[in-house]
């Protein structure tokens, strides 16, 4: 993507289901479970550079003895940073190789030598990105049945709902972000489920000691988040661990952020992408489950696992952008639907060359839209040959030797045009140097389009903002004096903010709707805008359950040509020579390329949640009264 789009997190959980002892006879490592949890974390990196953290819980250990650890990092390197020091300091505890050799001191000495980790990855969409916001956030206590861990990839869009029930039971949150009210909103039905069995264990006749290790292994988690879950409204995959050993991650009812798990006989293992756990495991994607969406994959202290059932649940509609960008391209699928994207968006842009493949140049924006260009390119290759067979069976049986060659000589022509370099880094204080220099980030390949001549056809994943574009890439490709530049989005146009996890809030930075906005003055109806905004104002006392999804009538009067049209006005930088086209996926394709992703809000405006309709409209009350703020409250 051209656009620097930020995603709020990852996720990576590993829970050792033998001892220690077992880890080291078998894999030479008392550190194993650390060791893949540093994998998974590296192997998800695209998910989150502004923090990092992770949390160990040790399970049996005597009282007295540290059985709950965190370490967080918001470094410019977090998760170097976070292994680094924890590697620093098994050296200095470590002074002798025996030591290091044996099982029992390593869990006593070792903070993250344990049985049950839990791994973080943030990308900071809001708010100050401090130690504070990274994940995983805790809840100590005494009891280590009510000690609680949470990491997630979420964002709710009914914080301030949610916040004033914590009120209403008589809690104090200490902020009013989704990470807390989502924190202290399970803490407190923890709560509740701890004391139901201390009054019931105490009626049995236990001791207060044996009360806690009964608790310990008959606490009911499904019911815990069946109570907490009711009311939320979001896109949400949220792991936790409770102090005495038990663990679960919980995916929305939706299924809009992703998490995938595996469990063997020695480990269970989860994450937000599949491929990580491919890779740290050397197992097939058979073998990798989906946390089925309103469910929670529940591991008990004594290794039980199960999924279960927390929320009523609703029409799948997980999200397409993590496939389209998002997730790493090496998983399976996600390859194969992002060739599909570039192979399906290939005949609109024949028709737009008018099939001369004699003079057009093929390429893409680095780097994310590269397998959409392999599938770009395989169908033009396929529409070529079958050019050439037509020519040939046209020519019949005169054909000459000399003509064949001529036919068999027109191909697609395709080249490395655009290169991103390492990025720039500068401590210029003047913003007019520095928007040089950032302009800069893309260079070209000189001499691989003919002057005045070729059709430079460039493919990117998806195009939002468009600010790229203009301020570099167009640019730059215009160095190459192409006689048009059409840029390809295989994505469709990306029309409505994000509740739900992406960095994608403000209706204003998208360059379909400036452009919707553009088409509505031009054309005399104005009045479309100041009538949008009076029924968004108008629902905004409804409960968000009949609130509707205004900002649709924008772009009603406009085909999607239309607005293509004027995105191309607005993005081509003053001075281009070239002339300029913008070419979109359409709907239809996206789900064809993508069946069991049909998240599609971001261009179509179907919210799978009703809090998703009151965030759009806000967002574009904000628009409409300027105010550069985001339409829902989160870190």
């Amino acid at each position: 993507m051209s656009d620097s789009i930020k995603h709020e997190c990852g996720i990576a959980l590993v829970r050792l289901l033998k001892p220690i002892e077992y880890y080291y006879k078998k894999y030479g490592t008392t550190l194993y479970g650390f060791n893949k949890l540093c994998l998974l974390m590296e192997k998800q990196y695209n998910r989150g550079q502004d923090g990092a953290g992770i949390a160990c819980i040790k399970n049996n250990m005597q009282p007295g003895q540290k059985y709950l650890s965190r370490i967080r990092s918001a470094s410019n390197s977090p998760i170097k940073d976070i292994f680094d020091g924890i590697n620093r300091e098994i050296k200095d505890k470590c002074d002798s190789t025996e030591k290091l050799l044996n099982s029992s001191w390593c869990k006593e000495n070792l903070r993250f030598c344990g049985e049950l980790l839990l791994g973080h990855l943030r990308y900071g969409t809001f708010g100050k990105n401090d130690i504070n916001a990274c994940h995983p956030l805790m809840r100590e206590n005494n009891w280590p049945s009510k000690s609680l861990v949470l990491a997630g990839n979420f964002n709710l869009t009914n914080v301030e709902e949610l916040f004033d029930l914590l009120v209403d039971i008589g809690q104090h949150p200490e902020a009013k972000t989704d990470t807390i009210t989502i924190l202290e909103k399970i803490g407190h039905f923890l709560d509740e489920e701890n004391e139901q069995l201390v009054r019931k264990y105490k009626t049995e006749g236990f001791s207060k000691r044996e009360i806690s290790g009964l608790i310990a292994k008959n606490i009911d988690i499904q019911k815990i988040l069946k109570a907490t879950c009711k009311k939320w409204d979001g896109g949400y995959t949220i792991a936790g661990l409770l102090g005495h050993g038990d663990a679960f991650v919980l995916r929305d009812p939706a299924g809009i952020r992703p998490a995938y798990y595996y469990a063997d006989n020695e480990i269970v293992v989860v994450s937000s992408e599949r491929s990580p756990i491919q890779t740290a495991f050397n197992i097939s994607k058979e073998e990798i489950q989906e946390i089925k969406p309103a469910h929670a994959l529940i591991i008990k202290k004594e290794g039980f696992i199960a999924e279960k059932p927390f929320i009523k649940e609703l029409p799948r509609k997980a999200c397409s952008f993590e496939r389209i960008y998002f997730s790493r391209g090496s998983d399976h699928d996600i390859y194969k639907e992002r060739k599909k994207l570039g192979y399906l968006i290939a005949p609109k842009i024949l028709q737009s060359i008018n099939y001369d493949f004699a003079n057009t140049v093929f390429s893409y924006i680095p780097n994310t839209s590269e397998v959409c260009f392999y599938g770009m390119m395989e169908r033009m290759i396929s529409n070529c040959n079958g050019f050439k067979k037509k020519k040939i069976l046209e020519s019949g049986q005169n054909i000459t030797k000399e003509e064949i060659d001529r036919i068999f000589a027109i191909n697609p022509r395709f080249e490395k045009i655009a290169v991103k370099d390492v990025k720039l880094r500068t401590f210029i204080a003047s913003d007019i140097q520095r928007d040089e220099l950032v302009a800069h980030v893309y260079d070209i390949t000189y001499g691989t389009v003919r002057k005045n001549t070729d059709t430079l056809v460039a493919i990117d994943d998806s195009i939002v903002r468009g600010t790229t574009l203009k301020e570099s890439i167009l640019k730059i490709l215009d160095r190459l004096n192409a006689k048009k530049i059409i840029i390809v989005s295989s994505a469709p146009q990306i029309r409505y903010p994000d509740c739900y996890g992406i960095d994608m809030a403000k209706l204003n930075d998208f360059v379909a709707f400036r452009a919707a906005i553009s088409l509505l003055k031009d054309t005399g109806q104005k009045h479309i805008i100041n009538e949008t905004y009076k029924d968004a104002k108008a629902d905004e006392q409804l409960p968000k359950e009949k609130i509707k999804n205004h900002v649709k009538n924008i772009y009603a009067p406009f085909t999607v040509e239309q607005i293509s049209l004027k995105i191309s006005e607005l993005i081509s930088p003053p001075g281009m020579n070239a002339e300029v086209e913008f070419i979109f996926q359409t709907i239809e394709n996206l789900h064809r390329a993508c069946p069991n992703h049909t998240g599609d809000w971001y261009f179509t405006g179907n919210y799978p949640t009703s809090g998703g309709n009151k965030v759009v409209n806000r967002s574009f009350i904000n628009f409409v009264e300027g105010r550069n703020e985001r339409a829902y409250k989160t870190f």
